[in-house]
């Protein structure tokens, strides 16, 4: 891994050690993938997306409709994939954790707010598993945008 990356990565993951009570250790660095989560995180989020995200964005983040930009009869979005082929990963992680909190009403969505149903960590763990989806030119794409602020 690259010098520059590997500060990105461990700038991400100081940051994301000091929200909260996230508490994701430097050492979660994938060596062999890059990314900032492990397996093991990113396997902890699939039972939290199963029992909060599924039933909006799909079982496997695929989203719910085919046409996830065509406004609903109520002139909000309909959720959208989050598995790497919608726009999601054009938003940094912290752009992410701040939608979780705050639900998508302000963007023109219905999801709701988890900021005081999910804890941190089940948050991040929730990013890690859709995150797994990405394709590693979606991944790197992601980060060179500023996917790790």
């Amino acid at each position: 891994m690259g010098r520059v990356r590997f500060a990105v990565l461990c700038a991400l993951l100081i940051s994301l050690a000091a929200c909260g009570d996230s508490n994701v250790p430097l050492d979660r660095i994938d060596p062999e993938t890059g990314r900032w989560y492990t397996a093991e995180l990113a396997a902890a989020g699939s039972a939290v997306f199963a029992e909060h995200c599924a039933e909006c964005h799909g079982d496997a983040a695929q989203g719910a409709v085919a046409d996830w930009r065509a406004r609903l009869p109520d002139g909000s979005f309909p959720p959208p994939p989050l598995n790497g082929s919608a726009h999601t990963w054009h938003h940094p992680i912290s752009v992410l954790l701040q939608v979780i909190d705050m639900g998508g009403e302000s963007l023109g969505g219905q999801m709701p707010g988890f900021g005081q149903v999910l804890r941190d960590e089940e948050k991040l763990a929730v990013i890690a598993w859709f995150q797994q989806f990405w394709s590693d030119e979606i991944y790197e794409q992601w980060l060179t945008m500023g996917g790790a602020n």
